[in-house]
Formats: structure tokens, C-alpha cells, sequence
């Protein structure tokens, strides 16, 4: 039997995937609360996937904002917010950039933001949710 190579640590394992589901929607849920209008959920496109998109209101009109959500239930793989690196960074502005030019905004495009949103899940089920706000790229 050949060699086979030593397997790496599968960061998209299904049994993520229910977990990463129940954060994004306690991050939904969370921004409903603070007054915010989710407008989508897991955008799927050629360039990538944005967890959530929503408005968020403003004194000068509204913010669209772009959330990536990052659950976890300890600390083994470092922050949820270290997960979010250059490469994850740079899918997520493209998957932004495609939902821009496919939705009809009839106007001008609000002020555009990033946020990452962290989900820690607690060993009793609780969430604890910790939301950063103009966490990368470009504001405005």
C-alpha cells in the first residue's frame, strides 16, 4: 500500500456546518434586536459566501453591512476574529462587490461596512456574541 500523506485538520468538517448555521442565526436574531433590517442570509455567488447582509440605521440614511459570523465553542483554533485573515478577507469584499452590482438598489448605493461578528458557544448552550464593527476594508 503507498504512502498517503498526513491528513490536515478539515476547517469546513460537516459537523461544523450546524454549528456556523445556529451562529449565523443568533447573529440575525441579534441585529433584528438592535434594530437593523436583515436583508439576506448565506449570499451565495461565484466569489464567495457573506454570512449576512443588513442595514443598519444611521443620522445619515442607512449602512449596509457586510457580517461575517465566526462560532466557536473554545479557543483551540485561535479567535473567530484571527479566522478572518487577508484571503478571507479579500473573498468576502468580492462576494460584496457582486451582490452590489446584482441587487437594485434604485439609487445610490448606501455607505458600505465590514463587520465580524463572534459567536462563542457556551458549554450550557448559551451564545455569547461580540460584534465588531468596521473590522477591515474600506469604509464609507
Amino acid at each position: 500500500m503507498p504512502d498517503e500523506p498526513a491528513k490536515q485538520p478539515n476547517r469546513s468538517h460537516p459537523l461544523n456546518k450546524p454549528l456556523g448555521n445556529t451562529g449565523e442565526q443568533i447573529v440575525a436574531a441579534r441585529l433584528e434586536r438592535l434594530g437593523w433590517r436583515v436583508l439576506a442570509t448565506q449570499f451565495r455567488c461565484a466569489q464567495g459566501e457573506i454570512d449576512v447582509i443588513a442595514e443598519e440605521p444611521a443620522q445619515d440614511g442607512k449602512v449596509l453591512v457586510f457580517v461575517e459570523v465566526k462560532t466557536r465553542r473554545g479557543s483551540a483554533h485561535g479567535t473567530p476574529l484571527e479566522a478572518v485573515n487577508a484571503r478571507k478577507q479579500a473573498r468576502l469584499i468580492a462576494a460584496a462587490q457582486a451582490y452590489l452590482a446584482q441587487r437594485d438598489a434604485e439609487g445610490e448605493e448606501p455607505a458600505c461596512r465590514f463587520d465580524v461578528a463572534e459567536v462563542f458557544m457556551g458549554p450550557e448552550g448559551l451564545a455569547r456574541v461580540r460584534l465588531h464593527r468596521a473590522a477591515f476594508g474600506q469604509q464609507g
